[in-house]
This record gives structure tokens, sequence and C-alpha cells, in this order.
């Protein structure tokens, strides 16, 4: 199945442009921009009262944001050819991938509140992400900006060698029903570790058209579990 598939990601790449744009086009109304984002989240918040938060950031500066990569998908990408790299200020130090925090906003309210969403905002990680590597073609996934709404999704620029297929792309869809109650350290960073970082559809349908394999990666796949640490200026 390698080999097969990296005969085909030539062809496919070409056809995948336009698969990624339709996939994107798509998701426009909720993803075509940090700003829309944004209202996005806002507009997905609960009824509930609001609770007194947690932590309010109207405008980040610093942190990052470290997914440790899961055994399975590390596997996968070994069965499947593929080989992972980094882009810009991102950093891979044994399985844990780790990209800066640049920008953005966040209000964190207790998790036990009921108060839902109760991480929101959007968080940016611009000039930095990660590449894959099938033969000689390449996949850019940057410019990474999380956006904790209803559903909670991690939009990025995807390129194919070079060439911009799709900005702002439903990357991953970030399950935070394993989010762990939100901590403030003695540096006074807001910790937010848990969430589960899984393979969108469209993101599978995108990575499966590539490789020329139809099955090889599958929906809500899981890449790993995430961990943001962002100041608070506290």
């Amino acid at each position: 199945m390698n080999k097969i598939a990296l005969k085909r990601t030539g062809v496919a790449a070409v056809a995948l442009s336009a698969a990624l744009t339709m996939a994107a086009c798509s998701s426009d109304s909720g993803s075509s921009s940090s700003s829309s984002s944004t209202s996005a989240a806002a507009a997905t918040s609960s009824t509930v009262t609001n609770p007194e938060p947690v932590a309010t950031i109207p405008a980040i500066s610093g942190g990052d944001t470290a997914v440790a990569l899961d055994a399975g998908f590390l596997d996968a990408l070994t069965t499947l050819g593929i080989t992972p790299g980094v882009i810009g200020g991102a950093t891979l130090d044994g399985t844990t991938l780790d990209f800066p925090i640049t920008g953005g906003t966040a209000t964190v309210y207790p998790k036990d509140s009921g108060y839902r969403p109760f991480v929101q905002g959007a968080i940016f990680h611009q000039g930095s992400g990660i590449s894959l590597t099938a033969g000689a073609n390449v996949i850019q996934l940057e410019n990474f900006v999380v956006v904790p709404s209803k559903p909670a999704i991690l939009f990025a620029d995807v390129s194919v060698n070079g060439e911009l297929a799709a900005a702002s792309f439903p990357l991953f869809n970030l399950n935070g029903t394993t989010l762990e109650p939100v901590t403030v350290d003695s540096s006074g960073n807001a910790i937010l570790t848990g969430t589960q970082v899984e393979v969108s559809a469209a993101a599978a349908d995108f990575l499966n058209t590539t490789l020329g394999a139809p099955n090889a990666v599958p929906a809500n796949f899981l890449v790993g579990v995430a961990t943001l640490t962002i100041p608070t200026g506290s």
C-alpha cells in the first residue's frame, strides 16, 4: 500500500487543490477569517448566566500550545511512509510538537460552572506549523488558529508543494470532553491540558486523496493531546 500510495501522490495532489478549495468554501461562513472565527466563538456561548471567569486575557502575549503525539498516529505516519517536520517557530522534541502562541484573546470559565463553551476566544499561532513529506510531495499545515467554540476547531493554511491549496481550512477537531479544570501556575500562566486533537472529516478526505489510499486516515483519528500555556498577566 505504501508504494502505491506514493506513486499516486503526484496525480492526487493536482486534484487535491480543487477538493480542498471546495471543502474550505463549504466552511467559509464560520472559518474564512480570524475575525469570523472569533465571532463564531462568541455566538455559540451558552445562555447560562456568566459565572466569574478563571482568567480573562484580552490580548494574549506569548505562551505556547504543545501536542503530545499519540502512538497510533505516529505508527500511521510510519506505515504510510510519511515523514513529519516542523515549520517556522514550531519544534518537535521526541513525540511532542510545540507551537508558539502569537496573539489572540481568551476567556476561561470554571469547567463545572455549566457555562459553555467554558473556554472562549481565538488563539493564533502565526509563522509556525508542521510538514508532512511523502516521496517528492510536501504538505504544509501552518498558521494555526484555535477557536474553542461549539464545536471547537483548529483552522490552518494548507499548501501542497509550495502552492496554497486552502486558507483557514478546518484541520483538526478539538475534543474538550477530556479537558481538565483550568489551573494557573506560579508564573501566572493559565494551563489548559487534556484536549484531544482529532483529524476532521475534511482533513481525512484530504489526506486520503493525497495518499491515494481511501481508508488510510479515518475522521476523528486521534493525533494527540494538547496543553495550552497562556500568560494571564497576573
